[in-house]
């Protein structure tokens, strides 16, 4: 599946509910991390829309409408490897809870 991952500072926070609030985006895979929570220097958010081409595509015409940061490849394939980490971890500790 398609994705794309935005970086947005932390005090433009609320621009994340204007991109979200559209319908083909709100159909969409979101999930927003916190850099602290990835181990990422800075004080962003990052925003993770995953699924349709479609949707991805209104996805990115509005962030640069809000102007929000669409991460270069490289570096989204390196914070959604963080991401995909986290979930992992999350879902191991799960694992033993219910063992």
């Amino acid at each position: 599946m398609t994705y794309v991952i935005f970086e947005v500072k932390s005090e433009d926070a609320g621009k994340i509910n204007k991109i979200i609030k559209e319908d083909i985006v709100s159909r969409q895979s979101i999930l927003t991390r916190d850099s602290s929570s990835l181990n990422i220097d800075g004080d962003f958010l990052y925003l993770k829309i995953e699924g349709s081409d479609e949707g991805i595509k209104k996805a990115e015409e509005l962030a640069k409408e809000f102007e929000i940061k669409k991460l270069a490849e490289k570096k989204a394939k390196e914070i959604n490897e963080k991401i995909l980490e986290q979930e992992d971890s999350a879902a191991s500790g799960m694992g033993m809870i219910f063992d």
